[in-house]
């Protein structure tokens, strides 16, 4: 059942490694992004409140697909911005990082919301009433402590963002779906073990990152 394994046609381990780049850049660009809206969200400037909210709650609604493939058709085909990227391979892997970054950035930022609303309002007006300026109280005292109640809510965004890199596939990305997209057409007479194949993978990826950072999020929870 599992002979297309060992026929050398399918580099398996480069397409889940192209699965777990997506995820890694994207995950450090979602968590910065996510942030600096999270600081939006909650900071005093009107403005930038407004195009906080506005951005999440157009972005977070938006089809994932539809926001990829318009980074890619829109930015890279349309507009010429390539970020860098020489070939058609670089130019995909990059725009997919920039989509899923900027949709992932979202809900990163709706978990970070959710763990400053955590933090006493005592110690904000607090380091207000030393001096300190609103992005010192969000720096130094908010955010560390949003940032541990919300490591159980950044896990399950990092897990859903791991699967969502499957979308890049859509713009030619050679990552894992894509892959078996290509073994689900050839091995027609396999496609249990195929699709076993990948839902292990995807397994491997997702699994040991939620059981290690479950144990990460009950060492650092803020005790109240």
């Amino acid at each position: 059942m599992f002979d297309f394994l060992d026929s050398g046609q399918y580099d398996l381990l480069d397409a889940f490694w192209v699965t777990v780049k997506l995820t890694v850049y994207s995950a450090i660009g979602s968590l910065i992004w996510g942030t600096l809206l999270a600081g939006m969200r909650v900071g005093p400037v009107p403005m930038m409140r407004a195009f906080g909210t506005g951005y999440v709650n157009v972005v977070r609604n938006t089809p994932l697909t539809v926001v990829v493939v318009a980074c890619s058709l829109g930015l890279a085909s349309t507009m010429g911005i390539t970020l860098g990227g020489e070939n058609f391979e670089d130019i995909g892997f990059r725009m997919a990082v920039l989509g899923l970054t900027a949709y992932t950035g979202t809900f990163v930022c709706e978990a970070l919301r959710s763990g400053i609303n955590t933090v006493p309002v005592g110690q904000a007006e607090a380091a207000r009433a030393l001096g300190l300026s609103f992005f010192q109280v969000l720096t130094l005292v908010v955010l560390p402590q949003a940032f541990r109640s919300a490591v159980t809510p950044l896990t399950n965004v990092l897990i859903a963002l791991t699967k969502n890199t499957t979308v890049a596939s859509a713009i030619g990305v050679a990552e894992a779906s894509a892959l078996m997209k290509t073994m689900v057409e050839n091995e027609s007479d396999a496609l249990f073990a195929v699709f076993a194949v990948f839902a292990f993978g995807f397994i491997v990826l997702t699994l040991p990152t939620g059981l290690l950072l479950g144990w990460v999020a009950k060492r650092v929870a803020v005790k109240r």
